[in-house]
């Protein structure tokens, strides 16, 4: 596979910078993207609402959140397709809140793809390159490399409506990608895509970030998605950020209620926090239980993963006795549905490991589940 280019497309049309190009801006060692109290107003409802993020270099960053979060009116900000209210977004030193898009070393890959039906697929990767200039020779050297990276050579004398969805999903990322960006914007990327191709270019995401070594921000509502890809992930709720972390930060540690249930499922008791941090009562069922991080002491949440429950366990504390009301097949699990004494439910992945049968529950069959203490999530009420 040839390298990266790693040439600096020029403003001025006419100018392709030699045959090797522009050479990128000497990185520093602030963050690489700064988003300051960004604030965005469609007529009487707030979009962003003095938002701040930071973005690092060669991250590969994922928006998160469900729909009229705001997370698309950031990444259009970024991409300077809206311009905000008030606030400032600085890429690697250089204030770009009030730079138009064609002047912006961004580009954005947006959900329908937007390609040029009347083009072959190598006019359309090199779309961008000839708009900023290029030379003929230059860009046809960018576009092979482009279709080597993205593994579609061969393709290049092709129309879009004779490729599939998911080469055509290619062609699209490869036209954002060949005047080599300094940041890469994807406005749920891979929405059109079945769900085996959504897995396959997951990973080819993840790839071609990590050999070209650039900076993507990805929009998703999809928390499969996200947990997978993401080295962060700011999960996002009415204009603001909720919380930034790994996946794994997130889903361990969740700020609160919302983050909790938002990235992954998760069981929320009604808990009363002991002075010592880890003692836990259920008022409600008129039992306590032992967690293993420390809470803040009074009223709070307790939540707990489906997949760290288990039914029928042995566990000599953190056990809770419930009725099954409900049993549902999911592949490689039964999400079994417990109703507890006072009313509330608990929802219980339980494996598939030795087969169906053995994990079968039928309606009404008493159970009792238990957790160990680290599976105690301790939230704000």
């Amino acid at each position: 596979m040839p390298a990266p280019c790693r040439d600096r497309w020029p403003d001025k049309p006419g100018h392709d910078g030699g045959a090797t190009g522009l050479v990128p801006p000497r990185m520093t060692d602030s963050p690489f993207l700064t988003v300051s109290g960004l604030f965005v107003r469609y007529g009487s409802a707030t979009a962003l609402d003095h938002l701040d993020l930071e973005v690092r270099r060669d991250e590969l960053f994922v928006l998160l959140g469900a729909s009229g979060s705001g997370k698309t009116t950031l990444l259009r900000s970024l991409g300077g397709f809206v311009r905000p209210d008030a606030g400032r977004i600085v890429l690697n030193g250089t204030d770009m809140t009030g730079l138009p898009p064609h002047r912006r070393p961004v580009n954005t890959m947006f959900q329908s793809y937007a390609l040029f039906p009347h083009m072959s697929v190598a006019a359309n990767i090199g779309f961008g390159l000839r708009q900023r200039g290029a030379s003929r020779a230059v860009t046809q050297q960018r576009v092979a490399e482009m279709l080597a990276l993205v593994r579609l050579e061969g393709f290049g004398a092709r129309r879009p409506g004779e490729l599939s969805g998911g080469q055509q999903q290619r062609v699209a990322l490869a036209r954002s990608l060949a005047p080599n960006p300094a940041l890469l914007l994807l406005d749920e990327p891979l929405s059109a895509l079945d769900q085996a191709l959504r897995m396959d270019t997951r990973a080819e995401l993840v790839r071609l970030r990590r050999e070209l070594g650039i900076s993507f921000v990805l929009v998703t509502h999809d928390q499969d998605e996200a947990l997978e890809m993401a080295d962060r992930i700011g999960v996002m709720q009415n204009g603001r950020m909720v919380q930034i972390g790994t996946p794994a930060q997130l889903y361990e540690t969740p700020a609160n209620r919302f983050v909790a249930s938002f990235l992954g499922a998760a069981n929320i008791l009604s808990c009363v926090v002991g002075t010592d941090g880890v003692s836990v009562g259920l008022p409600g069922l008129g039992i306590s239980v032992r967690a293993e991080r420390p809470g803040k002491p009074g009223p709070g949440l307790l939540a707990l993963r489906s997949e760290r429950l288990r039914i029928g366990s042995t566990f000599r504390i953190n056990q809770i006795e419930g009725v099954v009301i409900g049993c549902i097949y999911a592949g490689d699990a039964l999400s079994v549905t417990v109703r507890l004494a006072d009313g509330s439910v608990l929802r219980v992945k339980r494996p598939l490991a030795d087969g169906l049968d053995s994990a079968r529950l039928e309606p009404g069959s008493p159970v009792r589940v238990g957790w160990q203490p680290d599976a105690c999530i301790l939230l704000p009420e």
